[in-house]
């Protein structure tokens, strides 16, 4: 029987993404999304009823929670302003401690929820991103928390749930000095960020020690498919294609290099690798750890790549100059060209090189941010044909 990394029966170990987060040890924090959506909820309830909930709570994507102290408030009889405190736990986050503000106004019937970018809160100014450009970079996620909470608001309180919502960063823009925004054409300070609302505390020796506990539990299950996803919608594609049990999925994060290499020298039947397609371009590319501190996209590569699947010149220099690697992989779909599928047999062509003739059949699929499957690999290796 496998031995999970303490010593004893992996068996006895919690398998699955859940398992391996206990496992690091590490403090969870808090995604600006959840602030924003905290401060959000504390300032239109403050707007209807004149009192400010402290602590607010709110409900995350997942079903937890969370109660948020309120840092500052600001009523008047125009808006309300709520601000929450980031605490990112153990991760290094560089906006933890960052204090994000919510403003709220009443807006007539039918307008709906309008988002705002406050001091801080930068505007997109180049497509390939996941909202249009000129929009505030307050990502899909949080917005649809936001308006959720809005509504459960008005709801309760007997509100219209018309509001504009603007959020702030107090010195977001100098913080966001430190992130890509600015390369990406985020300018005028941070995005709003979040798929879960939970920021995973990132630590590298932790993190890799928690996916070779993932694989011992799997194996110790008897799985003879696992998977290794790179986030949580990454994870929810696979279920919903493989239907595998939670004891069968590693969260592998960044680190594709930890996952092969262990699952070399212990192997499994098969191993899906699924994860959003601009992270697997870099494991195509021939990187291992796909955080954006330690690798980028290669348009050149991607360019090339385009090219093998029948991309013209013009094509293949519009990929190589796009912003991002979800432009390039646009403007390759609108001309028929698969470069998710590309993408995707490539980087099952690096792991099958970095697992060097272990007996693992390997497959690869590329997602979008929503999780929309934009590229997939046949299996290869043993038990699969490449292509």
């Amino acid at each position: 029987m496998p031995q999970a990394r303490g010593g004893g029966p992996a068996a006895a170990v919690k398998g699955g993404r859940r398992g391996q987060l206990e496992h690091t040890g590490l403090r969870p924090g808090w995604t600006t999304g959840a602030c924003a959506t905290a401060a959000t909820t504390a300032a239109y309830t403050a707007l209807l009823t004149g009192e400010f909930p402290d602590p607010v709570t709110i409900t995350l994507p997942k079903g937890q929670t969370p109660s948020f102290a309120l840092a500052v408030e600001e009523l008047t009889g125009d808006y309300a302003m709520a601000g929450v405190v980031k605490d990112a736990g153990d991760d290094p986050d560089v906006t933890h401690g960052a204090l994000v503000r919510a403003t709220v106004r009443a807006l007539p019937a039918g307008s709906g929820v309008v988002f705002r970018a406050g001091p801080g809160v930068g505007t997109v100014t180049r497509p390939g991103l996941p909202l249009p450009v000129g929009e505030p970079a307050v990502n899909p996620v949080p917005r649809r928390m936001m308006r959720d909470h809005v509504a459960e608001v008005a709801a309760r309180y007997g509100g219209g749930g018309d509001v504009e919502i603007t959020v702030s960063v107090d010195d977001g823009e100098e913080i966001a000095r430190s992130t890509w925004n600015p390369r990406l054409g985020i300018i005028g300070g941070l995005s709003v960020l979040g798929t879960t609302g939970i920021v995973v505390p990132y630590s590298c020796s932790a993190w890799i020690d928690s996916i070779r506990r993932g694989v011992d539990v799997a194996r110790a299950a008897g799985r003879e498919h696992v998977a290794g996803c790179t986030g949580s919608t990454s994870e929810k594609t696979v279920v919903a294609e493989y239907r595998l049990p939670e004891d069968a999925l590693l969260d592998m994060g960044d680190f594709a290099g930890a996952v092969l290499k262990y699952v070399r020298r212990h192997p499994v039947p098969r191993l899906t690798v699924c994860g959003g397609f601009a992270k697997l371009s870099k494991l195509a590319a021939g990187h291992l750890d796909l955080h954006s501190a330690r690798s980028q996209v290669d348009k050149g590569f991607l360019a090339a790549l385009a090219r093998r699947g029948g991309a013209d010149e013009a094509l293949a220099a519009e990929v190589a100059a796009a912003n991002t690697g979800l432009a390039a992989l646009q403007s390759c779909l609108a001309r028929g060209v698969p470069l998710g599928d590309l993408v995707a047999a490539a980087a099952r062509d690096e792991a099958l090189a970095v697992l060097r003739g272990a007996p693992v059949a390997v497959d690869v699929i590329c997602i979008d941010r929503a999780g929309a499957i934009v590229g997939r690999s046949a299996v290869g290796g043993p038990g699969g044909a490449s292509r």
